[in-house]
C-alpha cells in the first residue's frame, strides 16, 4: 500500500510590525524617575570635584584680591588685613613686569604655535600615508615625551643644555657653533623646544585620530583624479580636520599663556630671564616671594580673563575658517 505524502505545513514568518499597531507604550512616571536618579548619581561627583578644585577657588581669589596686607609702627607692629577694593587691579594693570611678561609670552607663541601644531601636522600626515610602515610604533615613540611629567621633561633639558654635562653642546662645541642655551636672546627658544618636545606627539595623536576619519572614498576620488600624495595631503586631508586643527590651537593658547614649569627651571641658569617672565610666574613671586597675596589674586583672575578673551577670539577665527 502506497503511503500517503503530506506536504510538511510551512510555519509563517513573523508579521513586520505596521504604523497601525501603534507606539511603543510610554515609560512609567517611576522608570523615568529612576533613570533621573541614575543620572543625577553619575553627575554628582564631577560636580562636586569641579566646584571644590575650581570654583571654590576661583571665589577666594575674588575675595582675597579685595585686600592687601599693611603693616604699621614702621613694620615692628606687625601686618593687618586691609580692604583695597580694586586697588589691587590696578597695582596689576600698572605694573610694568605683569605687563611685559604678557609680551614675552606672545613672542614665545609666535615661535612655539608654528612649530609645535606645524610638526605634529606634518608628522600625522606622514603616519597617515600610503607608504607609512609600523604606523602603531611611531605612535608610540611620538608620544612617549607627552608621558614624561612636565618637571621631570624640562629637568632633563636644563641637564642637556648645560655646558659640560651635556653631549649636545659638546657636539656643538665639536663643529665650531657657539651657541649658549642660556643667553639673553637664546633663553626663550631653549623654553619653546622644551614645550615643542613634550607636546608634538600629542597633538601628533589628535591629527591621527581625525585623519582616520577622513572619507577613504574621498581620497580614492582624489586618486582618481590625479592628485598626488602632497597634494591630497594639503588639499583634502588638512581641510576635511580643520575642525581638530582649530581645537588644538585652541588648546595650544590657553596652555601656552599658563607656562611655567620650563622657563622657571630654565631661569635657574638664565638669570636674563628675570623671576617674573610669564604671567604665572610673576604671580608665583607675589605670592610667595613678595607675600603681596592680594595682588597675586588679582593677577590670577586677570589672567583668567586674558585666557577666557583668548580662547572666545580663537574660537571665532577658527569658526571663520571652517566656513571659508
Amino acid at each position: 500500500m502506497a503511503a500517503s505524502l503530506t506536504r510538511p505545513a510551512k510555519t509563517p514568518p513573523p508579521r513586520a510590525a505596521s504604523p497601525s499597531d501603534g507606539p511603543a507604550a510610554p515609560k512609567s512616571p517611576g522608570a523615568r524617575r529612576g533613570q533621573r536618579r541614575a543620572v543625577t548619581l553619575f553627575m554628582v561627583p564631577f560636580f562636586a570635584l569641579f566646584t571644590a578644585v575650581t570654583v571654590l577657588p576661583m571665589f577666594y581669589a575674588a575675595w582675597m584680591s579685595l585686600f592687601r596686607e599693611e603693616s604699621s609702627g614702621l613694620g615692628f607692629g606687625g601686618t593687618e588685613r586691609a580692604f583695597a577694593g580694586f586697588g589691587n587691579f590696578t597695582e596689576a594693570l600698572t605694573n610694568e613686569a605683569f605687563l611685559r611678561s604678557f609680551g614675552h609670552i606672545a613672542f614665545y607663541c609666535v615661535l612655539y604655535i608654528p612649530a609645535m601644531v606645524g610638526g605634529a601636522l606634518v608628522l600625522a600626515l606622514l603616519v597617515d600615508s600610503a607608504m607609512a610602515r609600523a604606523r602603531r610604533f611611531f605612535q608610540i615613540a611620538y608620544f612617549l615625551p607627552h608621558a614624561v611629567p612636565g618637571l621631570i621633561a624640562s629637568l632633563i633639558w636644563l641637564y642637556l643644555y648645560t655646558p659640560g654635562l651635556s653631549p649636545i653642546t659638546d657636539v656643538l662645541d665639536a663643529l665650531g657653533a657657539n651657541w649658549n642655551f642660556f643667553g639673553q636672546d637664546e633663553a626663550i627658544y631653549s623654553v619653546v623646544n622644551i614645550s615643542a618636545w613634550q607636546w608634538t606627539g600629542y597633538n601628533m595623536i589628535i591629527f591621527y585620530a581625525g585623519l582616520q576619519a577622513v572619507p577613504r572614498e574621498v581620497l580614492e576620488a582624489a586618486t582618481v583624479d590625479g592628485s598626488g600624495a602632497l597634494r591630497t595631503a594639503l588639499q583634502v586631508k588638512v581641510p576635511m580636520i580643520r575642525p581638530t586643527v582649530v581645537l588644538t590651537l585652541l588648546f595650544t593658547c590657553v596652555g601656552a599663556i599658563q607656562l611655567f614649569d620650563a622657563p622657571k627651571l630654565v631661569q635657574l641658569r638664565a638669570n636674563t630671564m628675570g623671576e617674573d617672565w610669564s604671567p604665572t610666574m610673576f604671580i608665583y613671586t607675589a605670592a610667595f616671594k613678595g607675600h603681596d597675596y592680594g595682588l597675586a589674586a588679582a593677577s590670577s583672575l586677570l589672567l583668567a580673563l586674558v585666557a577666557g578673551l583668548l580662547s572666545f577670539v580663537v574660537t571665532k577665527l577658527g569658526n571663520r575658517w571652517k566656513a571659508s
